[in-house]
């Protein structure tokens, strides 16, 4: 400290004898402490304006030419978040702080509110530096391997607010020559002004921390919200909204707390699993549901995904037959293979055997309530992709197979009449 001291005497002469060497080339009716005042503020200026024009603006273009060699990756985040040309704003500003001495004759109070106003710049640099080093965390984090699924922008939005708060309150307190504590201590009169101001940032701060506590949402989940009008990607998780690219390539910004108050589907679980949900069901004409004859199952024993399953259920069959059929040959006394139910069968085998679907995942082939609209014939089960495009592509080839191979089982999809049908009617009356 006493070099430093030593130091800085040495610098506030060198200055006055500069400022002096000025003066004695001016003519004697100018040499006044005036004239010595304003040379002093001339010089000073000069300086102040050379380091930051001149000495900053090299520092930084260095700085720059070194981060295209470099292959550090702090380094180039550094520089992308202007860390050192922020920080290096402190030059002419120290250089101020400094000259200031150098001026002679100067009145105090303009001295004081000069150093007030130089500490208070300082202080602002320095939050605004903490400010993009906390950016350099982030971009560093982000770019991990691994760690981009897990969001801290709004941990990092939250200590940049707390940083700009305790600056604006340093700076206030340089300004009015007070010390910090009196101004906290006129904060707790103004915290209901505060929450009525600052409301939807306060919601939004809780459920963000909430939200990335519970891991409920994560930069690039599949998001549904339809109340906003949300489907697609999530791109960014701030403080204050989090963005979702839509399928259509629109953006939608939804209020971070608006996820406290609102359901949303994620589908982050389907795309984890590596398979995607196919759910749709066939609509069979009720009328078209029938028994299988002979002829018909001996052309279906034909095929190896029925193969097994004919021959053992004709067997269970014929034993059940030979057993309530003695007496009377009623078909109500018999069991029978029907041909919706051997189509299940078959669209079960198909599904297990069919290349693009998920072995690890449910796989089922279901009736559910008849309806108007005929007996729908659910078919469950899993794509072994998440792909959007591939995935509509192996549902459409799912049921192109099994809407054109219904017809060997004698069986009619239901579909209302349409004009063309109406038609017919008319012209064979």
């Amino acid at each position: 400290m006493e070099e430093l001291a030593e130091i800085k005497v040495e610098l506030e002469e060198s200055g006055k004898n500069l400022i002096e060497w000025v003066i004695s080339y001016l003519p004697e009716t100018w040499q006044t402490p005036f004239t010595e005042t304003v040379a002093g503020i001339i010089l000073l200026g000069v300086l102040v304006v050379f380091l930051h024009a001149v000495v900053r603006s090299s520092l930084i273009k260095l700085l720059v030419r070194l981060d295209r060699s470099a292959k550090h990756e702090w380094y180039g985040a550094l520089i992308q978040n202007m860390v050192p040309q922020r920080a290096l704003f402190f030059l002419p500003l120290l250089t101020f702080y400094v000259g200031i001495d150098w001026v002679s004759n100067l009145p105090e109070d303009l001295f004081n509110f000069s150093i007030r106003l130089i500490n208070s710049l300082m202080i602002l640099v320095v939050a605004r530096t903490v400010d993009a080093f906390l950016s350099v965390i982030h971009t560093i984090y982000m770019n991990r391997p691994g760690e981009r699924r897990k969001p801290i922008k709004s941990y990092i939005q939250l200590l940049k607010v707390i940083i700009y708060v305790i600056a604006v309150i340093l700076i206030i307190a340089q300004l009015a020559n007070q010390s910090p504590w009196y101004f906290l201590s006129g904060i707790g009169a103004m915290t209901a002004i505060f929450i009525l101001v600052f409301r939807d940032t306060l919601l939004s701060l809780v459920a963000s921390v909430q939200l990335t506590n519970n891991d409920s949402i994560r930069v690039g989940d599949w998001i549904e919200m339809r109340q906003f009008g949300a489907d697609g990607d999530v791109i960014d998780i701030a403080l204050n909204s989090v963005r979702v690219q839509n399928w259509d390539k629109t953006i939608t910004a939804i209020p971070t707390h608006k996820f406290l108050e609102h359901s949303f589907l994620n589908w982050r679980g389907m795309q984890e699993s590596g398979g995607r949900r196919i759910m749709r069901s066939l609509l069979i004409d009720i009328q078209s549901i029938r028994f299988l004859t002979v002829r018909e199952v001996e052309h279906l024993k034909e095929s190896y995904l029925l193969k097994d399953y004919i021959i053992g259920k004709l067997d269970e069959v014929n034993e059940y037959n030979r057993k309530n059929l003695k007496k009377s040959g009623a078909i109500t006394n018999g069991r029978w293979l029907t041909n919706i139910g051997t189509f299940r069968i078959y669209a079960f085998e198909y599904l297990k055997r069919h290349p693009n679907t998920n072995k690890n995942l449910l796989t089922l082939v279901r009736q559910l309530e008849p309806t108007s609209q005929g007996l729908p014939l659910q078919i469950y089960t899993f794509a072994d992709t998440t792909e959007w495009a591939l995935y509509e592509h192996i549902q459409a080839e799912i049921f192109d197979h099994l809407l054109s191979v219904m017809s060997e089982f004698g069986l009619l999809h239901y579909q209302q009449p349409s004009g063309s049908n109406f038609e017919s009617l008319t012209t064979s009356t």
